[in-house]
């Protein structure tokens, strides 16, 4: 199977300190493959979904990232987004005087330019729009809106799935997408991203908890603990987790 992700010894710490957070990750994520990532409070798995979006809060001190064949490191923000990297954060900020559907079609045209892809239509970004809003079972009236503005928790995470949908992403990191979503609001998402895999897509599912992973079934699980990947397995290591709890690894 093509590697979609490649990551080999991976060290990082704050930016301006010698506080180290991931002390040697390995992972490597394959097309059409969901990996669930869990681990403890502290345990360095937001450390590392910022470290792959390029968050310049953290500074990479050893170890290499390959996207798609690419030094992921030597990559921007902007670059990683354009390439197919995509991240739905835990707490996703609101953007007062921008409307959503202004926000995604700019993105959407600036990774198209990335691309060398012509710009968007009018009429084909509207019909594109009121089908992925579907998809996501998200009020078409949000488009207007400005993004994430006076957005309850789950409006957040559902626009964070949409946004996903509009940009088709080769590699999607959902950073504890299920917190302080309802069970009806889960659903809705999880359908969502279930809909949205193919087998040329990949997702990382970064969570703490079981339910989201009862919704979207991983393929493989890995268990961050201090710094490192200390144990990957088969979903039978989320049982393992709900049971023993994390001392046991």
């Amino acid at each position: 199977m093509k590697e979609i992700l490649k990551i080999k010894d991976l060290h990082a710490v704050i930016s301006g300190t010698d506080k180290e957070i991931l002390k040697g990750v390995d992972l490597t994520v394959c097309e059409g493959e969901i990996h669930a990532v869990m681990g403890p409070n502290g345990a360095g798995k937001s450390t590392l979904s910022c470290v792959l979006t390029g968050k310049p809060q953290y500074e990479v001190t050893g170890g290499s990232i390959e996207f798609m064949g690419r030094n992921l490191l030597e990559m921007s923000p902007e670059e990683r987004s354009w390439a197919g990297l995509f991240m739905s954060f835990q707490y996703p900020v609101e953007i007062p005087g921008v409307s959503i559907s202004n926000f995604m079609k700019t993105a959407l045209n600036c990774r198209r330019e990335a691309c060398g892809e012509a710009p968007i239509s009018g009429a084909d970004f509207l019909k594109l729009m009121r089908r992925k809003m579907e998809l996501v079972k998200m009020n078409p009236d949000f488009a207007k809106r400005d993004v994430n503005a006076g957005f309850s928790g789950g409006e957040k995470k559902k626009n964070e799935i949409f946004q996903m949908a509009m940009l088709d992403p080769t590699l999607s990191i959902l950073d504890e997408t299920d917190s302080g979503l309802d069970v009806d609001a889960l659903r809705t998402v999880a359908e969502g991203v279930n809909l949205l895999k193919t087998p040329q897509k990949s997702i990382i599912v970064i969570t703490h908890y079981q339910r989201l992973l009862e919704l979207i079934v991983p393929d493989h699980v890995h268990i961050l603990k201090g710094g490192k990947i200390v144990c990957s397995g088969s979903r039978e290591l989320v049982t393992r987790i709900e049971e023993q709890g994390y001392d046991s690894f």
